[in-house]
């Protein structure tokens, strides 16, 4: 029988990895933001601390969500169709590089990494996941990717 929704590629027990794994490095991304502004408005080195910590968690994250995501990406040619499934994989491999090129940064410039260019390298990063969180949910909810026909439930 053909599916009638496209399915993910990457799975455990019939479950899609790629949406469980991507609320990490949102959260961490997200999180650095915060500490950023933390960073900003107290100029308490712990914030600026927390910052690099965070990029590097959501950088690892992002690497096991990527490579979820791109096996669907690569093993089904109905999601290979989809202009939301590029727009998406597109934005977020910016974000993640963003996100990288802030990591190197406050790495090698600590606390005086954060203002401005830490500051507004992680509010593009948050503004461009909002973006590509919201493709993530077109493909689900308009294209019914990895959503499970009825034939797939047992029934």
């Amino acid at each position: 029988m053909t599916s009638l929704h496209p399915k993910s590629t990457a799975v455990i027990g019939g479950h899609p990895i790629h949406p469980m794994l991507v609320n990490f490095p949102i959260t961490f991304f997200t999180a650095a933001l915060a500490t950023d502004i933390a960073y900003w408005r107290t100029a308490a080195t712990i914030w600026a601390v927390a910052s690099t910590w965070l990029l590097g968690a959501g950088l690892v994250m992002a690497a096991l969500a990527a490579i979820a995501g791109l096996t669907d990406f690569l093993g089904s040619r109905q999601i290979r169709t989809l202009k939301a499934a590029w727009h998406h994989m597109i934005g977020n491999v910016s974000a993640v590089v963003l996100s990288l090129v802030n990591f190197v940064l406050h790495l090698r410039g600590g606390d005086a990494a954060v203002l401005p260019t830490g500051l507004v390298l992680s509010a593009i990063v948050v503004a461009i996941l909002l973006f590509t969180g919201w493709l993530g949910g077109e493909m689900v909810f308009r294209h019914g990717v990895a959503v499970a026909d009825d034939a797939d439930r047992g029934q």
